[in-house]
């Protein structure tokens, strides 16, 4: 499975990229197969270890500031690996023709 997801500071004022960055070290450290840009960080492995990387990032922001914001986007395809490089290939090759 791939999940997209952000997650916001609120009560912090504008800049948030320390926070956000606090979130993203927490899905690199993990291990997982992952992809950070402007908007969302994907991340791509099973379920669970999926949903506590997810669990875990919102947790360290959650430790630093009063309210949480998290959007969340699930692509939940059973026997599929490589996901986050394999999707965008396709398009690029459909780009490329």
């Amino acid at each position: 499975m791939i999940v997209a997801f952000s997650v916001t500071p609120l009560g912090v004022g504008e800049d948030v990229g320390e926070y956000v960055a606090d979130a993203v070290r927490v899905v690199r450290a993990s291990g997982l197969p992952n992809r950070t840009d402007a908007m969302f960080t994907s991340v791509e492995g099973e379920w669970d270890e999926v949903m506590e990387v997810v669990r875990r990032a919102v947790a360290v922001v959650e430790a630093r500031a009063p309210r949480v914001s998290v959007v969340l986007k699930a692509d939940i395809r059973p026997g599929v690996t490589d996901g986050l490089s394999s999707k965008v290939e396709t398009v690029e090759r459909h780009l490329s023709d």
